[in-house]
């Protein structure tokens, strides 16, 4: 583990301040059902091109983290089998979910089944690329922040951190929510670019959850320029 000290991150709109031991790294549901084949999204058809090519720079931010003695948390979107913290299974918000399958049964790459988007299945494993150590912490949400009904909270606490680098998918729905929620539990939140994409054809949204994090919300910076940040030497 590193020595904890200070490091400036060239960012927007202007440099992130951020502790070496009071930082962690937040990855927003980056599991096979939005970015592996075979998974929800893909099942759906719907492009996951733009989620597989966030995972190298993702890589690249968790090995410099974890260097720095930086905690990696994992966050999954994934209900119980019997669909009870799913929240009304015949409103509109679920029927939405049911679009895409939620609960099915399906064949997974391996040769095994799955569910979509329920615990404890392929389905809501991190994608192999990504796949957490066992100093990582790992924990499910059933809804779009992370914040929501877990011991995320609890954990930043006991952990003593008070800034956030975010990464993951979607910018716009899980991403942007655990980042608005952060923000409103003071904590400080960095959100990194390149490494957080949108499905499909919706890029505007990316593009628009940038800006308002920049003017509201916290920073965003380069996953190249917040490693090079976590790479530069202590100072003596």
């Amino acid at each position: 583990m590193d020595v904890p000290h200070r490091i400036s991150v060239t960012a927007l709109p202007d440099a992130f301040q951020l502790v070496t031991s009071e930082a962690a790294v937040v990855v927003v549901d980056m599991q096979n059902d939005f970015g592996s084949p075979g998974g929800m999204f893909d099942l759906a058809g719907i492009d996951i091109s733009a989620i597989r090519s966030v995972i190298a720079p993702t890589a690249r931010v968790i090995a410099a983290a974890r260097l720095r003695g930086i905690p990696v948390i994992y966050l999954k979107m994934a209900f119980k089998p019997d669909l009870s913290d799913a929240g009304d299974i015949a409103g509109p918000n679920m029927i939405k979910h049911r679009r895409l399958r939620v609960g099915e049964t399906c064949a997974t790459p391996d040769g095994g089944t799955g569910r979509i988007l329920i615990r404890d299945t392929w389905n809501t494993d991190i994608v192999p690329e990504l796949a957490p150590d066992r100093r990582d912490i790992v924990l499910y949400k059933h809804r779009y922040s992370g914040f929501f009904e877990t011991e995320l909270d609890d954990i930043l606490r006991r952990l003593g951190v008070s800034s956030l680098v975010l990464t993951g998918c979607t910018t716009s729905v899980c991403v942007e929510s655990t980042l608005r929620d952060a923000m409103f539990h003071d904590y400080n939140c960095l959100l990194v670019e390149d490494c957080t994409t949108e499905p499909g054809i919706a890029p505007i949204n990316h593009d628009a959850t940038l800006l308002v994090v920049r003017r509201q919300f916290g920073w965003t910076a380069t996953s190249a320029a917040l490693v090079e940040a976590l790479q530069a030497p202590v100072p003596a």
